[in-house]
Formats: C-alpha cells, structure tokens, sequence
C-alpha cells in the first residue's frame, strides 16, 4: 500500500495551500518556511507527473487537475481524522452535530427526536439551525438538512421529505370567519414570510382566484413566525404539511379547505463524503428516512 502514497508531510502542504490559495499562509498554519511548502508542492507534483498549481508573480492557483486533486485529499485526511477521534475516544458517547433549517427543526425534526435517542441512547445530538446554504456555513455539521434537490459537491445527499402546502387557520378565527371555499379568503388576512414570497399567488392561482385581494396582510422575516401568527389568530398562513401535522392533530391549526394541495420541494439530508460511513450518521439518516415513510412523505412511498 505504501508504495502506491505520495509523500505524506506533501500532502499536508498540498491541501494546506490549496484551501488557503496561499503558500505563505500555509506556511504560517502548518509552522514551517514558506520555501519549505513550496519544495513540498514541488516534489509532490513531481511524484504526481502533473502540475498542481500554476505560478504567477508571487500568486498561485489551482490547475484543473489540482482542484479535482484537492476534494480527493480533503475526503481522505477527514477520513483519517474522524477515525483517529474514534480510536482516541472509544467509550465516550458519540455527538452527531445537525444543521437543519428552522421551521423543519421546530415542527417537524424536534418533536420526533426523543424516538431516536430511545433507540439509539449512545448519540448525542446536536441540533443547530440556519437557512444559509451549506457552503456558506460558519461551523461544520455531521448532517445538514435543506430543500432539494441542490449543487453539492464533496456531499452525499438524498430526499426524505416530501412537502405539500394548504391554507391553515385557528379554529377561534374559523369560527368567526368561516373559509368554505377559496373566495372566502377574501374577508380574511393572509400571512407571508419573506422565505417564500410566492407561496400564496401560486395556491391562489392554482385555486382559480389569482386576482383575490384578502383584507390585508402581514409580512414576517421567518416563516416559524408566520405559523405561530396563524396559531395566535392573527390570519390564515399558507402551511406545510405533514410538518404541521401535530398542530393539526391537536387541534391548533385547522385545514378548512380540502384543495389545491400544492407540492413544493422537499427535504434532503446532506452529509459529507467523507464521514458517510460513520455508522452513526447512517443510522440517522436512515431513521429520517424511516420517520418520513411512516407519514407517508417519503419520496419512495
């Protein structure tokens, strides 16, 4: 096996200088001479036959070849260091760090999480939230969860949640104003978030109402804000279903129209290629997987 590796200490100077695009500032994270990063370079490029970097001036960049090289290093070294952390801590528990967005997090990820950890008490889980995109993300996660499909390269991702969208309202307001057919919604106010702008024109216009003015509306940044405004009583909230489900279930939230059920795009985990193997990150997002069967809003149901 070894006689098939490069030079080890170059790799180290190769995925160092290539992710900072800077000898000199791999040279100041790995402790070393900026000449001594760049005879590592050169001496793996030799060993490789190809040309990694290209050198203009005092700059550098990556080749094709080099950026293609770089992904392949990185998935390896964090193979290593994910094994290492393993062997260094074999009895203590396991965190697995999640990043979801907010709404899933709060509706639909949170109330089912005690089932995993009865099955599997050894994880400890970290649930962090976010709407940013995953390249843009300032911590690292174990298992992102985002709407999908999506450009992801060096991920392994695959849908488990399918999502549908339908008119919900409080039984107090329903009560007062009842909503039996789409035009009724004229008399009532409709709720937006600036997350999905367009959510009510495309239910109105697939309901055949595309011109209806409701009475007024009410903008809010986050769409968990929209929904818990909707649960409060102060509108009718285009909501996601089956996330809204135990709202629905205990009554909070009323669906007064049966249709247009609209379907949106679902939900993805997105893991890292490189811990994909980690058996605690596939029994995490098989049991997503297996969750989202139950209701029915797997992709593969």
């Amino acid at each position: 096996m070894s006689q098939h590796l490069p030079p080890l200490n170059a790799l180290r100077a190769f995925e160092s200088a290539a992710r900072l695009e800077s000898f000199s500032a791999a040279a100041n994270e790995l402790f070393v001479t900026h000449g001594a990063v760049s005879k590592q370079i050169k001496q793996l490029e030799s060993w490789l036959g190809v040309q990694l970097f290209e050198r203009t001036g005092g700059r550098v960049k990556l080749t094709d070849t080099g950026w293609r090289y770089l992904v392949q290093v990185q998935d390896g070294l964090d193979i290593i260091a994910n094994a290492t952390a393993q062997l260094l801590q074999p009895n203590r528990q396991r965190r697995l760090v999640i990043n979801s967005t907010p709404t899933l997090a709060m509706y639909w990820l949170l109330p089912q999480l005690a089932e995993f950890q009865r099955q599997f008490p050894d994880v400890e889980l970290r649930l962090m939230t976010s709407d940013r995109d995953i390249s843009r993300l300032d911590a690292p996660f174990d298992i992102a969860i985002r709407r999908g499909p999506g450009d992801w390269p060096g991920y392994i991702t695959k849908p488990f949640l399918d999502e549908r969208e339908l008119p919900l309202v409080s039984p107090a307001l329903l009560e007062h104003s009842p909503i039996k057919q789409p035009a009724d919604l004229a008399k009532h106010t409709l709720l937006y978030a600036d997350t999905r702008p367009t959510a009510w024109q495309r239910w109105l216009t697939l309901a055949g109402v595309p011109e209806l003015k409701p009475a007024s509306t009410q903008q809010f940044d986050h769409f968990y804000l929209a929904l818990q405004a909707a649960m409060d009583g102060l509108g009718v909230v285009l909501g996601p279903l089956p996330m809204m489900q135990t709202e629905l279930a205990a009554g909070r939230l009323i669906a007064p129209l049966a249709s247009p059920v609209v379907p949106v795009r679902g939900y993805c985990w997105i893991v890292p290629r490189s811990v994909m193997n980690d058996p605690a990150i596939v029994a995490f997002c098989q049991w997503l997987e297996s969750s989202a069967e139950m209701l029915g809003q797997n992709p593969k149901s």
